[in-house]
């Protein structure tokens, strides 16, 4: 195992803890998504992983070796690991080439050049080797700076957050290169995201954190047709949340499922079709089950009043 967090309390405050009891591995060689929604911890986690945060309790594991956080280095950080946070921290007089290479080694000059040459593409920044920081987008310097970290080869490397300043086209690029290459070079990649969809055909573990409790931890296709509550759901998409009462009037296991749940059939509920919008790839419904509201996709446009079935 690479990485194993066991028995983690920690908190900013004395007196309140944020993570109660964290417990968690990775393997080497694996891309782990660290999801939640804004607040839960995903950030704090990984710079205390990184060894940023002293925390309150328990035992973190680098391989065999026991970490020690801020309080057993001199330097932060912890060797072995690259993390990659929200604040990119170039340095603005050296180029994107020259931040790229800044912790490569000097001692062959061509296998550096090369090298660098290799970390551009990954992230397609070819054309901007020799422009400053400054002359470029926030999009672009979160580029440079998960190629500079890319540079040493990590055993673990941190991400956090790093499509949030990205245009939809330049994700799908950089997500596609960037994990493809983590599984060339056996390099574990744990990415905090709000936005697991985004990720998760290259995923192979799924850390959900709610409110500091880790409350669910599968592979990403478990993750899916599993989801633990409404709340990890919500995180791989729309979905539909019912109380109680209509879980009984729908005939129904679950107080929530998604929209692609939801089929056409000859001898079903009732639903009368409220509104029906293009949305792409598909339609997009809102129909009343028994005055229920709730969103279904289709493949046509809906008109009028159909039958349907709540696969959940």
């Amino acid at each position: 195992m690479l990485l194993n967090v066991r028995n983690l309390y920690f908190g900013y405050k004395p007196g309140t803890l944020l993570f109660r009891n964290i417990n968690l591995s990775v393997e080497k060689g694996k891309i782990i998504a660290l999801a939640g929604e804004s607040g839960c911890g995903k950030s704090t986690l990984l710079n205390i992983i990184y060894g940023l945060f002293d925390w309150q309790s328990g035992e973190i594991y680098l391989e065999d070796e026991r970490l020690f956080g801020p309080k057993g280095n001199i330097v932060p950080g912890e060797l072995g690991m690259k993390l990659v946070s929200q604040n990119y921290d170039l340095m603005p007089y050296l180029t994107v080439s020259e931040n790229i290479g800044k912790f490569i080694s000097n001692t062959n000059l061509s296998e550096k050049k090369q090298k660098i040459q290799e970390l551009l593409q990954v992230v397609g920044l070819e054309d901007y080797a020799h422009v400053l920081p400054k002359n470029l987008s926030g999009g672009q310097q979160q580029r440079v700076a998960i190629a500079r970290a890319l540079s040493v080869m990590p055993k673990l490397l941190l991400l956090d957050e790093p499509f949030s300043n990205l245009d939809y086209s330049r994700k799908m690029e950089l997500r596609e290169r960037l994990f493809n290459y983590a599984k060339e070079h056996e390099l574990s990649v744990m990415i905090s995201t709000h936005e697991i969809q985004e990720i998760l055909p290259w995923t192979d573990q799924i850390i959900v954190l709610q409110e500091g409790r880790l409350i669910q931890n599968d592979n990403a296709e478990e993750t899916f047709r599993n989801p633990y509550n409404a709340y990890v759901a919500k995180l791989l998409g729309e979905v539909n949340t019912i109380s109680e009462e209509e879980k009984s009037v729908l005939n129904v296991s679950k107080n929530y499922f998604f929209p692609h749940q939801i089929k056409i059939t000859e001898n079903g509920l009732d639903a009368q079709i409220v509104e029906s919008r293009f949305a792409g790839n598909h339609y997009w419904n809102k129909i009343l089950v028994h005055n229920i509201p709730l969103v279904m996709y289709s493949e046509n446009k809906l008109e009028g009043n159909i039958k349907v079935e709540i696969k959940d």
